[in-house]
């Protein structure tokens, strides 16, 4: 799937943002203070940084369409330093600045047209993109970090599509990496497969795509997974 196809991410980002809503939503106040699944992240983290982000991706929606330079966050110092502010709210100031914040970038994201979503911005590591893809870098955020509240969601509760694009990306993206192992992801509950790293005899690796798609982006380990020797590990994604 072509992840600057925002009819496709659009749809996929705004049903991400419901998921994530219902599972912070269900949580009591005082959970929010307990880990996430993110090593050194309370829930209140992981729900600040998705606030944070919403705000992030505005400003790249902004920049392309008045044209005017307005980066996702000024330094990894500032934003790393923005978390930690947004996680030492009370639970309703969080909350609010969840759903506030989405609806910002939704409405950001409509005043776009069909010019001024291929305006080149670029993502927080300076990768250009255009607008195109922020969509996608949302429905990442929204559907991975609804599982990283370790509030009940799992990766296996993901869109099978979304899955799939995950896949194809995450793959592409480590296999770039220095020391990424040459495996063969076979999905034993689809007809296809992806390459990581080098073509040169990879070993093969099976399970479910959800399953596959968790052990590649270190949500989750090998224990489901089979292998004619070890599960070798990736590089860590993002």
């Amino acid at each position: 799937m072509n992840r600057q196809d925002t009819s496709v991410t659009l749809p996929w980002m705004g049903a991400g943002t419901e998921f994530l809503l219902r599972a912070v939503g269900a949580l009591p106040d005082d959970a929010l203070a307990d880990p996430s699944r993110l090593a050194g992240w309370t829930r209140a983290h992981v729900v600040g940084h998705l606030a944070r982000n919403a705000d992030a991706l505005t400003r790249l929606a902004t920049w392309a369409r008045t044209g005017v330079e307005t980066p996702m966050y000024g330094s990894r110092e500032e934003r790393a330093a923005e978390i930690e502010q947004s996680a030492r709210a009370s639970a309703d100031v969080l909350r609010r600045e969840l759903i506030e914040s989405a609806g910002t970038l939704d409405a950001a994201l409509a005043a776009l047209d069909e010019r001024t979503w291929q305006a080149p911005v670029r993502s927080a590591v300076g990768r250009p993109i255009p607008a195109a893809e922020i969509p996608w870098m949302r429905v990442r955020e929204v559907w991975l970090h609804a599982v990283d509240l370790d509030a009940g969601a799992d990766v296996p509760d993901l869109p099978p599509d979304v899955v799939d694009t995950l896949l194809d990306d995450a793959s592409g993206t480590l296999s770039s990496k220095d020391g990424c192992p040459a495996a063969l992801l076979v999905a034993t509950d689809r007809d296809r497969s992806w390459s990581l790293g080098p073509d040169d005899d990879p070993v093969v690796v099976r399970g479910t795509a959800a399953d596959l798609l968790g052990w590649l982006i270190g949500r989750t380990g090998p224990e489901r997974l089979t292998s004619p020797g070890t599960v070798p590990t990736p590089p860590v994604w993002l």
